[in-house]
């Protein structure tokens, strides 16, 4: 095997063939990264790679055509056919020298990540998951040219068929789409020849293991069908008769059965093992937020998928096998509407296909499909595009829902010339089953019974004196408060009685703003602070993560008294080169005076009183700006899993079942123009020009000797 690879590899970089070949990737996939990547600012080579993908189907042919036909056309191969080797290490030799050849390009094209990563953020596991298809899908390409070739004396039909069956593969879902609906049969089995959908699953940011499996069985079939179409000629040229055995269409009949076997066991696998979320926001696989509810749940539920099997949403219809195979309490059901088109009205007035339906025996909730993908719309284009996927939020809270009690209530204070909440945080409250009311102390005699908690959320005003009176009293039956405060610069003479609920738990609010001067916990202005997190159970998900990072600008210090009946415990806190600064809305000189007050400052606190009623807590940070859209689109949704880790410790719950928006939003990167004209240069021209030079000067060499 070892000396037929040579021959071959040496005969593929002895002629102009390997060189073109290598010249011709590198160029084409060299300029839709300098088009996509450089110039366009996209960091995932994964829009590159599904961009040349097509190019595989004109580039293999070209390079395993002649692989055995022009042998057999030169009548050189009946050398090779009465020879003392295996046919399968003829297959194998002749096989290795093609994927060599192929290596070599997309050895190339494995830098493009890593160039990339010098200019911002990159997808790198959605990157070289692509790359890694690429090669795979090339190899695949490869052993069925290998196959056709073997076949024919002609290199042009040996080119054509091998681009027309690997056409047809690459199209078959378009072919099967024409088909009706009642050709199921007629379907699976042309389904077995799909490439496309399998390719489609693996570039779409998951490592799916059956794809993979699948093109590489196909790979050994189709090596395996060479060998008995040259073990067939060589019992033919050796013994003039074609003896039993020597081309066995029973052995090929079950090499193939194993393969179909060996991707249906591999089909029936659960999800969760075979498929591998290679996204930087793992949009495809499940929160620890979601295992934990689903695999504790005691109550049974169904939830109804209003479409067909073959119509369903492919990326919805994965994300809930993977709720089904975490608990047997979770089961799926698809309600065809052509088959129950009355089914959703129990439900609801009007409902869209794809909608999820999820009850217990308790209640139901409904997750209309227009919910489930996040869109935004461009008005300078006037197009829409798909921003985020929330499935597993809308479908966590609703299992939350089903299989838990009444839902709580959560009261926004008014009336102070309070701040809006947002509506991506108003989103993760309701993802916690919480209703959220309107509360205006001027006209109600005291805090309802049925608040479980409070929300003040950035007063501009001060509390009566009333106000502040009905708040500590609800606080004295235990309840739970959550304030995030305004910036005020004499906060304790501008705000004394909203200080006097403050007070009730020992905590106040410091004068003058927090100004950072520890670079590593600042952002590009030492008044936007990346607060250290601390340990606690309003911080779960976001201290000890990869990415701890909240940011909180205009922030103000907390100061803590001891009192032997409160428990306080820091949440974030500043560095010990931050300071105060008072008087900054006058002045824009942020240099520390000797009378600033020196850090490091909390400024977001957890507070629990205990009481003979039962214990109070408080929730206070010092800047509304932390519970922005703004600032939590810099951290991941961390700043959001703060506000909904609130609201779960408010209404009782142990963890927080808000599961933020997945997002689609592509990191985009900044290229410098002279950068990606030069990197352009270098593949589009400088190494592809060099290699087919090369090609030729050693081709010339050849000629003359």
């Amino acid at each position: 095997m070892t000396a037929i690879y040579k021959r071959e590899l040496k005969t593929y970089f002895t002629t102009v063939t390997g060189w073109l070949f290598i010249a011709a990737h590198v160029c084409l996939a060299g300029l839709y990264f300098f088009v996509i990547n450089l110039l366009s600012g996209y960091g995932n080579v994964a829009d590159t790679v599904s961009s040349i993908l097509f190019l595989l189907l004109l580039s293999t042919p070209v390079l395993s055509m002649r692989i055995l036909a022009e042998e057999r056309k030169q009548k050189t191969d009946q050398l090779i056919l009465t020879a003392p080797v295996s046919v399968s290490q003829i297959v194998a030799g002749k096989y290795l020298a093609m994927a060599t050849v192929f290596t070599v390009p997309v050895a190339v094209m494995a830098l493009f990540p890593m160039i990339l990563t010098g200019y911002g953020t990159v997808q790198l596991g959605e990157s070289y998951t692509a790359i890694l298809v690429y090669y795979l899908f090339g190899l695949t390409c490869l052993a069925v040219g290998l196959f056709i070739s073997s076949l024919t004396e002609s290199q042009v039909i040996a080119a054509v068929l091998s681009f027309a069956v690997l056409f047809v593969g690459y199209m078959m879902s378009s072919i099967m789409s024409l088909l009706p609906a009642s050709a199921t049969v007629l379907k699976k089995i042309l389904s077995a020849f799909d490439f496309y959908t399998r390719l489609s699953d693996l570039l779409g940011g998951t490592l799916d293991l059956k794809a993979v499996l699948y093109f590489l069985t196909l790979i050994a079939v189709f090596l395996f069908l060479t060998v008995q179409s040259i073990q067939k000629r060589r019992y033919q040229i050796s013994v003039k008769t074609l003896q039993f055995g020597a081309y066995s269409t029973g052995m090929t009949a079950l090499v193939v059965a194993i393969a179909v076997f060996v991707n249906l066991a591999a089909s029936a696998l659960p999800e969760r093992y075979t498929t591998l979320d290679v996204t930087s926001q793992k949009l495809y696989s499940l929160t620890d937020t979601t295992k934990n509810l689903v695999k504790n749940l005691t109550e049974d539920v169904t939830i109804y998928v209003l479409e067909s099997e073959d119509g369903q949403d492919p990326t919805l219809c994965k994300t809930l096998a993977s709720y089904a195979a975490l608990s047997d309490h979770v089961q799926v059901v698809n309600k065809d509407p052509v088959i129950s088109p009355e089914f959703y009205k129990s439900y609801a007035d009007s409902i869209t296909i794809n909608s999820l339906i999820v009850e217990s025996d308790k209640r139901f909730k409904t997750i209309d499909y227009s919910d489930i993908y996040e869109t935004s719309f461009d008005y300078t284009t006037y197009q829409s595009s798909v921003t985020g996927y929330d499935a597993e939020g809308l479908l966590t809270s609703a299992i939350a829902y089903v299989a838990g009690d009444s839902a709580p209530v959560i009261y926004e204070l008014n009336g102070h010339n309070e701040g809006t909440i947002s509506s991506t945080f108003v989103a993760g409250l309701k993802k916690e089953n919480a209703d959220l009311a309107d509360l205006t102390l001027l006209t109600s005699d005291a805090v309802p019974e049925d608040a479980d908690g409070v929300i003040l959320f950035a007063p501009e005003n001060d509390l009566t004196e009333d106000d502040a009176d009905k708040l500590i009293a609800y606080l004295e039956q235990g309840g739970s408060l959550f304030i995030a405060t305004s910036y005020v610069d004499r906060f304790s003479e501008d705000m004394p009685n909203l200080s006097k609920v403050l007070a009730y738990f020992g905590v106040s609010v410091g004068d003058g703003l927090i100004v950072e001067q520890n670079r590593e916990r600042m952002y590009q202005s030492p008044i936007y602070l990346l607060p250290e997190v601390s340990s606690d159970t309003l911080t779960s998900g976001v201290y000890g993560s990869d990415y701890d990072y909240v940011m909180m600008p205009y922030a103000q210090p907390i100061f803590v008294e001891e009192d032997e009946n409160v428990e306080v415990n820091t949440l974030l806190s500043t560095s010990e080169d931050s300071y105060a600064k008072s008087g900054l809305n006058e002045s824009d000189d942020i240099e520390q005076n000797a009378d600033d007050p020196a850090g490091p400052f909390a400024v977001g606190i957890h507070a629990v009183k205990e009481q003979e009623s039962g214990s109070a807590q408080l929730i206070l940070y010092s800047s509304p700006m932390l519970f922005t859209d703004g600032t939590n689109q810099y951290t991941m949704d961390n700043n959001l899993r703060l506000f909904t880790n609130a609201v779960s410790s408010m209404t009782g719950e142990t963890e927080s079942v808000s599961v933020p928006v997945k997002s689609y939003d592509i990191s985009y990167l900044t290229v410098p123009s002279a950068s990606a004209i030069r990197y352009g240069i270098l593949f589009m021209a400088v190494l592809p020009v060099g290699m087919l030079v090369t090609g030729i000067v050693i081709w010339i060499r050849r000629r003359k000797r």
